[in-house]
């Protein structure tokens, strides 16, 4: 039977009114439990004397009429309240900033892990970036320096043994200054920017002392391109009692004259004893360097194939490098040219006139204080 003209039944109790709107709220109970709005109070049943319930259980209060605009409904869930977790302590986020400084650091290391390039624009300002090569040769270029960079030299154990690192800085240098660390935590200074030339530094590090460098950031008020580059050289320093000017680039004390007894030291543990004349002398003010022209006649010692020549009374020239600031100059006769490989090319230690050097060797053999044969005929 339809009810479509029936009379609409009232209860006892409550005024008649139009239907309610058959929301998505009500019909169903789609949003059941969920929804605040739409969910209608039971009516109390006829007869029955339970009393509307408000919140929480109490008695519903009367309240007078509403005037203004009713609220318009919602289904939207609660807002949660706000979380009381606490913040990551400080050290959870230092080590995250660590880890995510040394991923930045791995992804600029060559294949062989002998060179590292990296730029500081992906470094946090005040941070310092933890760098280690293990090859003897290498190179660094650091673009845009910010903050710091560690860079531990030949592996993390220093050995027993003193070892000696060269660096020279690529053209220009800048944004940057490159210290080398000693025992104790005190820096020395061997590589800095600016306009003048960039010299070439060695370093000595003794037995047991971590052989690492610091590179720090130097600030400037804008960020046009600057790039700190240098290549390395490591050795292991088997002649501590040789003259810091031995190893020349640009070493202190470069230009003092050697002694009789360095002569004697430095033609057995040089990398090249050659004997020679000076055929002339230019002088590179961008690289505070003099390239000594020598021509060859006789090598007696090398351990690098830097000098090579034919046959018997064949003559060749060579380059022989060392500090502007010492003044070579050339001058006649026969000299015995000994010296160190840096970077596939030649710097001068000693090189004393040959007569000299001749008449000194002569004596020591004599009195049994030479420390190796030298075969001067």
């Amino acid at each position: 039977m339809s009810s479509r003209g029936a009379p609409s039944r009232v209860l006892p109790g409550l005024q008649a009114g139009p239907p309610a709107p058959e929301s998505a709220a009500v019909i169903g109970g789609k949003f059941g439990g969920r929804c605040a709005i739409g969910r209608l109070a039971r009516p109390p049943l006829p007869g029955s004397s339970q009393a509307p319930r408000g919140v929480r259980g109490r008695p519903a209060q009367a309240v007078g009429p509403v005037r203004g605009r009713a609220p318009r409904p919602s289904c939207s869930p609660p807002r949660p309240r706000a979380s009381s977790r606490a913040m990551p302590p400080p050290a959870l986020l230092c080590a995250l900033c660590c880890g995510l400084l040394a991923v930045a650091a791995r992804a600029g290391y060559s294949e062989d892990r002998c060179s590292w390039r990296g730029s500081g624009l992906t470094q946090e300002p005040g941070s310092v970036g933890q760098l280690a090569l293990a090859c003897a040769e290498g190179g660094i270029e650091w673009l845009y320096p910010a903050g710091a960079l560690r860079l531990t030299l030949g592996g993390s154990d220093p050995g027993g043994r003193p070892s000696i690192a060269c660096l020279r800085p690529a053209r220009p240098f800048a944004g940057a200054q490159v210290f080398a660390e000693r025992e104790g935590g005190t820096l020395e200074l061997l590589l800095a920017e600016g306009r003048g030339p960039a010299r070439g530094r060695c370093v000595r590090w003794g037995p047991r002392e971590h052989r690492a460098l610091f590179l720090q950031a130097t600030p400037h008020p804008d960020i046009s391109r600057r790039v700190a580059s240098f290549r390395f050289e490591l050795r292991e320093d088997g002649r501590p009692e040789l003259p810091p000017q031995a190893q020349g680039l640009g070493a202190d004390g470069a230009c003092r004259p050697c002694s009789d007894a360095e002569f004697l030291l430095a033609a057995c543990t040089s990398d090249f004893v050659i004997l020679g004349t000076i055929h002339g002398v230019t002088h590179d003010t961008e690289l505070q360097e003099s390239i000594i022209t020598v021509a060859a006649v006789r090598v007696l010692r090398q351990t690098l194939p830097l000098f090579r020549i034919g046959g018997p009374g064949a003559q060749v020239q060579a380059s022989i490098r060392t500090p502007l600031r010492c003044g070579v100059r050339p001058g006649p006769g026969i000299f015995l040219f000994m010296g160190w490989s840096h970077f596939g090319e030649a710097w001068l230690g000693c090189a004393p006139r040959f007569r000299e050097f001749s008449r000194v060797y002569a004596a020591a053999h004599t009195n049994h204080l030479h420390p190796c044969e030298v075969v001067l005929d």
